[in-house]
Parts: structure tokens; C-alpha cells; sequence
């Protein structure tokens, strides 16, 4: 098993990101150029929900396997589309906020199992190219919102 790991700082209060974040059916804030649907009617909160990406080049189906308003954190995993050659795929997202200046540590972080010669470059893909720049995508999101809030 090896882990894809990313962690940063907001400087902005740990509700104000999940709210933006908590639920699983919206992606927006990722950046992504998608169309995101929960499938069969459920909630983006509920265990179970089916999230459907649709981008130009492929569709991903993830479930979500665990979500806490508590803890500010979301899991999933893979059901169709993974982008790489990994399996056994679960990834979890998290917001936890930093007292002293009101700011959020965000996490996220994925546990897959990969061949030897691909699970290095797989790690970094998912580090450098998907969460570091999803994160930079849901910083410049929240800064606007604090824009138009103003």
C-alpha cells in the first residue's frame, strides 16, 4: 500500500472551508472542467452517495465511505475512471483548524496499491497534479468568495 500525501494552510477559518467543501456532489471548487451529478437522488452527506465526473475525456464514479461534519473530513473511493493504473483506492480529504490566527490545515491524502515500478510515479501524479492543484484551485475560490463578501 502506498500513500499520495498533500498537506497546506488557509488563511481562513476551518468552517468557511467545509462549508465550501462538505459536500461530495459539488466539485466545483476543485477547478476541474466537469459536470458533477450524485447518482440515484441522494445527498452529498450521505454514506453511499455515488459522485459521477464527467470531463471531456473520461468518467469517473467514485462512493462516498465515510463523511463527518465533526471531524471535517470526506472519504471515498474509486469505483470506474481511475486516471492511473492503481486499485484498491481511498482517499480522504480533511480540514482542521488552526487556532492561533484562525487559518485551516487541509489535508488530503490517498492509501492505493500499485505495481513497484508505478506506485512512485502514481504518489506524485496524485500529489503534484491533483491535490496540490485542486487545493491552489479552492484557495483562489475561497479568496473570491471573501471578495464578494467583502
Amino acid at each position: 500500500m502506498t500513500r499520495a500525501y498533500y498537506s497546506t494552510i488557509f488563511e481562513a477559518p476551518a468552517e468557511n472551508v467545509w462549508n465550501t467543501i462538505r459536500s461530495f456532489g459539488d466539485y466545483d471548487w476543485a477547478g476541474v472542467p466537469s459536470v458533477t451529478v450524485i447518482e440515484n437522488g441522494r445527498a452529498g452527506d450521505q454514506i453511499g452517495a455515488v459522485r459521477r465526473v464527467e470531463m471531456a475525456d473520461r468518467t469517473m464514479r467514485q462512493i462516498l465511505i465515510a463523511h463527518s461534519d465533526r471531524e471535517r473530513s470526506y472519504s471515498y473511493e474509486f469505483l470506474s475512471g481511475m486516471p492511473v493504473n492503481a486499485e484498491n483506492y481511498i482517499a480522504t480529504l480533511r480540514v482542521t483548524p488552526i487556532i492561533d490566527g484562525n487559518k485551516s490545515f487541509i489535508e488530503w491524502f490517498a492509501d492505493f496499491d500499485a505495481t513497484p515500478d508505478d506506485r512512485d510515479l502514481i504518489r506524485d501524479a496524485f500529489v503534484t497534479n491533483g491535490f496540490a492543484v485542486w487545493l491552489r484551485s479552492l484557495r483562489a475560490r475561497l479568496a473570491q468568495s471573501e471578495w464578494d463578501w467583502g
